[in-house]
């Protein structure tokens, strides 16, 4: 890792300002039912039976998306903390370890060394 990266912390309010890709799911289903539908239908009547089934395929597959994301929508909202929870402090990375650059000491005694400490 670079040092000029910036790592994104979490702050706590993302619960809160997340947003579902539910609804946009829902319209693009819904879109491709029915384009599929369409070229399901153009296909059989012009005499494409290899096309046609082609459509089928993605026909039913966004017809069981569809039924997955009604589904999850039905759900309602899961668990997620109010207003009267506050957001923990974010880690400013004072106790995060770390990787030793190239050269570097790691922080353990012995240089690093396995053994007994020279201390005791």
């Amino acid at each position: 890792m670079l040092v000029s990266e910036v790592i994104a912390m979490r702050t706590g309010s993302e619960p809160t300002t997340a947003r579902s890709p539910l609804r946009m799911r829902l319209w693009l289903s819904l879109w491709g039912i029915f384009w599929t539908l369409f070229g399901l239908v153009a296909f059989a009547l012009t005499g494409r039976p290899g096309w046609a089934a082609a459509c089928a395929v993605v026909l039913l597959l966004a017809v069981l998306d569809l039924g997955v994301i009604t589904y999850r929508m039905r759900q309602g909202v899961h668990y997620q903390p109010g207003r009267d929870v506050p957001p923990y402090e974010p880690d400013h990375g004072g106790g995060r370890p770390r990787r030793p650059g190239p050269g570097a000491d790691d922080g353990r005694k012995n240089g690093g060394r396995a053994g007994p400490d020279p201390e005791v």
